[in-house]
């Protein structure tokens, strides 16, 4: 039974109303500080941790609740006449509830103008000890460190003469020990990536030690393949718009491969975003490779172009828009077998066309630019880590190469299908004309089979690649791959530059009498 309960949060959204349901059932209230204050200025009886330590707060607040009759309060087991007869020869009263955040480390050091005095003293030192003695006693005593958690307790407290039940306690204990690795792994990282000078500005995004923290969202039937076992887990600093704090609407519950298919679908379409100039874009994906993107004046016209492409592999496909899905476009779609469809939000009209296909898994995803701090790739006893290929090349970084200048109109579709290459899987060949890819050939060993194979996918679909534009992700390192487009029907090709042979693909560029720029970024999807 709680009858005594301790409060010290930084965080002190819904605190109040909290501590009067508390104190309406009786509970004692202790606090510190700052909570203690706002505690008495809305009128609640409360006693000071000073008062019940008989010692003051001490180095800056420093040392206030390292004390064992906060302590022992918390540690001692009820269940125990050892423990309660030791407690109770020295004066120390069970302290049944806690309710704590920790300093705001994490928020302390994300500000650029953070000094690194100011982050030390950002680290809590009593808060974490509190806790984790009270998780450790979770039998016994009740913890808690989010404001979601409140009125859960409150309702079982009241359902049960202010009883919390062993699992709800058991429950919240696991909350603490994740919260509290993760703090302590949040101050390792930030400390471990300053230098010798303790710049917090120059720290280095690599810290010598790496802690990570993610929570499972679901464990799946299979990994990629049925023998093989699998979790999706999502990072605990995720960005609002990425694919992890998707809302399902309807549908079976996704798969490992869904998963994997429908981050690749969602990155490409939110990247058009950023183009003011892009009304709306269409990415479908099969086997994490685009086999259709293309933009229009509505989200109907981008999934028709966005289907031409490749039909036949657009079949069970992921698909996703950058933006709303409306009964138009749902009634499209539905007569196409679709896995996932993705939008930032889809029309009662919409959910309604799709609610007799349940097999369909309908994805709502906030739609933002954001991008994760860090690309991860696990290897063979380590772990890969680099910054997100986020940069989008502009118009005014390209380097016409060749003796013919490119058109308005084949600048525009060079850069569309600049933009798809980097969504494709090395080595990628990229054709597209009037915002859609007209073939796209992903993943081979030479980058000359990825040209031949992007030709034939396009000749499969019935689309000419007549005065088309072509991307290659990273350079040709020999001219046939250039030769092989433009036999194809391109006009104009976009690519990284940088070969040791530039020189003579910049001479069959102009040879064959097509515009050529390179963008002097290359692309690499591997």
């Amino acid at each position: 039974m709680i009858r005594t309960a301790l409060l010290s949060v930084s965080d002190k959204k819904g605190i109040i109303p909290f501590a009067q349901s508390l104190h309406a059932l009786g509970v004692k209230l202790i606090s510190t500080g700052g909570t203690a204050k706002l505690l008495a200025e809305n009128g609640l009886p409360v006693t000071e941790v000073s008062s019940l330590t008989q010692f003051p707060e001490m180095l800056d607040g420093r040392v206030k609740t390292l004390h064992p009759m906060v302590h022992g309060g918390l540690l001692a087991r009820r269940d125990s006449k050892e423990h309660m007869d030791a407690i109770a020869a020295h004066g120390i009263a069970p302290i049944d509830m806690l309710v704590i955040n920790l300093y705001p480390f994490n928020q302390t050091v994300a500000k650029a103008d953070c000094s690194f005095d100011e982050a030390v003293e950002n680290i809590d030192i009593g808060g974490p000890a509190m806790l984790r003695a009270a998780a450790k006693n979770h039998q016994d005593v009740t913890v808690l460190i989010s404001p979601d958690d409140y009125e859960a307790i409150l309702t079982e407290m009241k359902a049960h003469q202010n009883t919390v039940s062993y699992e709800s306690n058991l429950r919240l204990a696991k909350k603490v020990f994740a919260h509290t690795a993760q703090y302590d792994g949040a101050i390792a990282n930030y400390l471990s990536s300053l230098g010798g000078n303790l710049d917090h500005a120059g720290r280095s995004p690599y810290p010598e030690t790496l802690h990570l923290a993610f929570t499972k969202v679901q464990e799946m039937r299979y990994g990629e393949n049925p023998h093989q076992s699998a979790a999706f887990y999502r990072d605990t600093a995720s960005v609002t718009g990425a694919l992890a704090n998707y809302h399902q609407l309807q549908g079976k519950e996704l798969s490992y491969n869904n998963i994997a298919d429908a981050d690749a679908a969602w990155e490409c379409v939110k990247s058009f975003s950023a183009d003011s100039t892009v009304a709306a874009a269409c990415v479908i994906i099969k086997h994490a490779n685009p086999c259709g993107v293309a933009i229009g004046a509505s989200g109907l016209e981008a999934y028709q172009k966005a289907f031409k492409t490749d039909p036949s592999s657009a079949f069970g496909g992921i698909i996703a828009f950058n933006v709303p899905c409306d009964g138009v476009m749902a009634e499209a779609i539905s007569k196409q077998f679709v896995e996932v469809l993705i939008a930032p939000h889809f029309t009662a009209e919409a959910k309604a066309l799709f609610a007799s296909k349940q097999n369909v898994r309908l994805l709502e995803i906030p739609l933002g630019i954001e991008f994760n701090a860090f690309d991860m790739k696990r290897v063979g006893g380590g772990l890969l880590v680099q910054s997100p290929d986020f940069k989008n090349v502009a118009q005014s970084e390209l380097r016409v190469v060749s003796k013919r200048q490119p058109t308005p109109t084949e600048l525009t579709d060079m850069m569309f299908a600049w933009r798809v290459a980097k969504f494709v899987k090395s080595n990628a060949i990229v054709y597209c004309a009037n915002g859609m890819t007209l073939g796209i050939g992903a993943g081979q060993m030479s980058r000359v089979d990825s040209a031949r194979m992007a030709s034939i996918k396009a000749e499969n679909a019935g689309l000419s690649l007549a005065s088309s534009a072509v991307a290659s992700d990273a350079f040709f390192p020999f001219r046939d791959g250039l030769d092989v487009v433009v036999a194809a029907g391109a006009s104009c090709a976009i690519q990284p530059g940088g070969s040791m042979r530039d020189e003579e693909i910049i001479a069959a560029a102009n040879e064959h009498g097509i515009a050529m720029v390179f963008t002097g970024t290359r692309h690499f999807r591997h």
